[in-house]
């Protein structure tokens, strides 16, 4: 392979791990802060995640760089690119169990930590407000009804 195609490949290559890094980052991102509650704690573990993510595909776009295949050049740039999408869409695949994992895991904590602790401040229950009015609205007591009673209960 040529220097040009080389460099070719390896710019097609960088771009598309880029991208699917960042659409990894992105949505783990947003589906850990549902489960941890904490912004910061979403964030964070989704940046670990997707740190990891670009590490292994980038080891192994430079590994498929080196192998010789095809028959010209441009044969040979489109097999290799062929090789890392698919082995792109494997590592997303792991990665996204690894997010499933994550928030399963939290989840269990959770559900742990409210079995052990049922009533902790954290999550301390308002008592109910009162569903009648027991304020007096006057302080004047009327001397005579102003309506009479109804017939069923007169006397």
């Amino acid at each position: 392979m040529d220097t040009n195609s080389y460099i070719a490949f390896i710019v097609i290559g960088v771009i598309l791990v880029a991208i699917d890094g960042q659409i990894i980052y992105r949505s783990g991102r947003k589906y850990l802060e549902r489960s941890y509650g904490d912004s910061g704690a979403g964030t964070s573990m989704a940046r670990l995640v997707t740190v990891l993510f670009h590490l292994v595909v980038l080891g192994l776009l430079m590994l498929v760089s080196t192998v010789d295949v095809g028959e010209n050049q441009a044969e040979g740039v489109i097999i290799r690119l062929g090789i890392v999408l698919l082995l792109l869409a494997a590592a997303h695949g792991v990665t996204i169990a690894i997010l499933a994992r994550i928030k399963e895991h939290q989840i269990q904590e959770q559900l742990a930590e409210e079995m052990t602790h049922p009533h902790s401040p954290l999550r301390a229950e308002q008592p109910p407000e009162p569903s009648v009015d027991t304020t007096p609205t006057s302080t004047i007591t009327p001397k005579s009804p102003t309506n009479p009673p109804p017939p069923y209960l007169a006397p």
